[in-house]
């Protein structure tokens, strides 16, 4: 990891004592928050758009997507992929989400999953992943082992590689 890097999915909460607050008041603050993330975006849009014209050219030449990520970050891949047929016309082998812990973790906690670092990679192969597809990792921390292992696998395969995070200068 970087020097710079910070954990930001560990930082101190801006609030605390949440069970004390009006609605209106954890109403506002949620708002706040959100707005947050449109100028976090806004800051990564050359970033966003490299990745997706990579994304493109992989699909273009018969590749794949995959998302691949544990906890809430592998069910938004999974929400994302299966979204994708009935928006954009587009087979359910093309855009595909895999999480920690399998199915069943789509729906239930899979307590320790986000840490076995070979198993991200074993996933994958059960798709008969090529250099023709390309892995999105999923990882709010940036330092998710299932994740980040897979796609340093998918790096030695030649299988491009991207991800989405919270924290800059993560793994």
């Amino acid at each position: 990891m970087k020097d710079d890097f910070i954990k930001t999915t560990e930082q101190s909460s801006l609030y605390n004592h949440l069970e004390e607050m009006e609605i209106s008041e954890l109403l506002k603050h949620i708002n706040t928050e959100d707005q947050k993330v449109a100028i976090a975006v806004e800051k990564e849009l050359s970033k966003i758009e490299q990745l997706t014209k990579k994304i493109t050219e992989q699909l273009k030449t018969g590749g794949r997507l995959f998302y691949i990520g544990a906890g809430t970050s592998g069910r938004l891949g999974i929400l994302d992929a299966s979204e994708c047929p009935p928006t954009f016309g587009v087979s359910p082998d093309l855009v595909i989400g895999i999480i920690a812990g399998g199915d069943h973790a789509i729906k239930n906690a899979v307590e320790n999953a986000e840490d076995h670092e070979l198993q991200g990679w074993e996933d994958l192969k059960k798709h008969h992943i090529t250099n023709k597809d390309i892995v999105v990792g999923i990882a709010a921390s940036g330092t998710t082992p299932y994740v980040i292992k897979a796609l340093e696998k998918c790096n030695t395969e030649n299988i491009p590689t991207g991800c989405i995070t919270c924290n800059q200068n993560s793994q």
